[in-house]
């Protein structure tokens, strides 16, 4: 790549945080674009990173959590996913805690499998994905904010549910086929 195709073409001229919660911070920025030209840009940056884990047991099967979605305004079909708060945890222990929480299943075996921008127009966000194995069954215990739906199923019905649109949260489904694609490749 030419230097002059990485370097960036946006020059900042003044940033204001428009809003700010425990979870996320609005900032519009006064800019001048890559024609030049005067303009703003909003950034949505999160103060956690997102966790998604595709738990797979020996026989090939895997959970799903089902909740309802605020933002969506709909219901949802994912596999178990949360957030690690930045500087305060590692995404490995954040990713056994989500998986703990959502599902009661516990993991011997830990592979990272994908680190991903979630939206890369409107926000910052980065998300990250394990696969979980060597799995023993407990007890969930969800956040208060949550009201789950636990659903084992066979991991190429995971996949078929991805295919017909049922899941369509991004970080699901693009962890859901690097599995499946490192599971073609005898890499998991």
């Amino acid at each position: 790549m030419k230097k002059s195709e990485t370097k960036n073409p946006w020059k900042t001229l003044e940033s204001q945080v428009m809003y700010d919660n425990p979870w996320i911070k609005v900032t519009e920025h006064q800019v001048i674009n890559p024609s030049g030209n005067a303009g703003i840009y909003g950034i949505v940056s999160f103060k956690n990173i997102a966790i998604g884990i595709v738990p797979l047991d020996e026989a090939y099967n895997t959970w799903l959590v089902g909740q309802y979605r605020y933002a969506l305004g709909a219901y949802s079909w994912e596999i178990p996913e949360g957030g690690c708060l930045i500087g305060k945890e590692t995404k490995l222990g954040a990713a056994q805690r989500e998986l703990q929480e959502e599902t009661g299943l516990v993991a011997t075996q830990w592979t990272e499998i994908l680190e991903m921008h979630t939206s890369n127009s409107v926000t910052d966000e980065v998300g990250y994905a394990f696969v979980a194995q060597g799995l023993t069954l407990g007890e969930a215990t969800p956040e208060d904010t949550e009201e789950l739906q636990l659903k084992k199923l066979p991991f190429e019905e995971a996949i078929a549910l991805c295919m017909n649109g049922t899941i369509t949260d991004s970080l699901s489904v693009l962890a859901l086929f690097k599995t499946k694609l490192l599971l073609d490749q005898k890499l998991l």
